[in-house]
């Protein structure tokens, strides 16, 4: 056994033994990376078994509930205001509309709703609808995401007062390499976001995108980032980057599927209670890469025609996927970390 593999079973076990950590090293987590790749699943599914049916995937369905005319430059985003990509910015939806497509995703197997609108923060007079909108999906039994942007602290305990079970912001990348790909707000931005959601009691969903011409040392930074926060997410969507044409990496070139895999297997030793989400990018995955996926950790993934605005597997496709895999769908309310 050579010092790498010692170096990487040491951190593992660590996990086993203490169940959760806030204090990795990147020596730690590089040396994940540089198993071999049947060690590494082989590590990322002894963990998984322990906290998780490997067998259960949870399934979400993700609304955009006020498209396009963002303010900031995310480099990956058809949303941007900075971008030419075709997309035409939409108003707020309205509350009713909002929760009859809950309902109809709800009916489609999903048991949680998230709903994302495209601003750099949300404006005070609209915070009415969005607290009725996270009152409405809630009331169908569902679990209650929302993706708004940065926010206040009095937003944040609004969010929380009408029963929104989890908000995301993603830190997107490592913090070195953050600013090439975003250049309208810091890091930090997004950390104190997350302070602010995790102190209003709220359980946080952050993680990242991969493919954006980044390192394999951001991709460890990235994972440093998230699992050495006070609290672990709750929720860690992986994304592979889509490129959409008319933004600045809209001509990236896709991540090699095995070093996909990879982030995602490290991800769930690194954060063993949390819910790691297989999301953007299926359209683009092989049924062995989604399975090598699940294999890796990954028990969540977004049902439904589209992410926001780029396409996903139809749902009759991940319904064939599911029975070939033998996987079934994950209750609501189901990770052990949720509070």
């Amino acid at each position: 056994m050579n010092a790498l593999t010692r170096l990487a079973n040491a951190a593992a076990n660590a996990v086993a033994e203490v169940g959760v950590r806030h204090d990795w090293t990147r020596d730690e987590v590089q040396a994940f990376f540089d198993l071999p790749f049947n060690d590494l699943i082989f590590q990322a599914q002894i963990v998984h078994r322990r906290h998780f049916n490997p067998n259960e995937v949870q399934k979400s369905t993700l609304l955009s509930i006020k498209t396009g005319g963002c303010p900031e430059d995310c480099g990956y985003c058809s949303q941007s205001s900075k971008f030419e990509t075709g997309l035409k910015a939409s108003k707020l939806m309205e509350v009713q509309r909002v929760i009859a497509e809950a309902q109809r995703a709800k009916e489609a197997g999903a048991s949680r709703y998230c709903m994302g609108a495209a601003w750099r923060s949300p404006k005070d007079r609209d915070m009415d609808k969005i607290c009725a909108m996270v009152e409405g999906v809630k009331s169908l039994g569902m679990e209650t995401c929302m993706t708004l942007g940065m926010l206040s602290d009095e937003q944040a305990v609004r969010l929380k007062e009408a029963g929104l079970d989890y908000y995301n912001h993603n830190v997107d990348t490592s913090e070195e390499y953050y600013k090439e790909i975003i250049s309208t707000r810091t890091f930090a931005d997004r950390l104190d976001t997350l302070d602010r959601v995790r102190n209003a009691g709220i359980n946080v969903c952050s993680g990242g995108i991969v493919g954006m011409g980044e390192e394999e040392s951001d991709r460890v930074g990235m994972l440093m980032a998230l699992a050495n926060l006070p609290e672990h997410p709750q929720s860690v969507p992986i994304n592979m980057l889509v490129p959409i044409n008319g933004t600045r990496l809209g001509n990236s070139e896709m991540i090699d599927p095995i070093d996909f895999v990879r982030t995602i297997a490290a991800a769930r030793i690194m954060m063993p209670l949390s819910v790691v989400r297989l999301s953007a990018g299926r359209e683009n995955m092989s049924e062995e890469t989604q399975a090598l996926c699940f294999l890796a950790g990954a028990n969540s993934i977004f049902i439904g025609e589209k992410l926001l605005t780029t396409k996903n597997p139809e749902q009759n496709k991940d319904e064939r996927l599911f029975a070939k895999l033998g996987l079934e769908p994950m209750p609501a309310h189901a990770c052990p970390s949720a509070v």
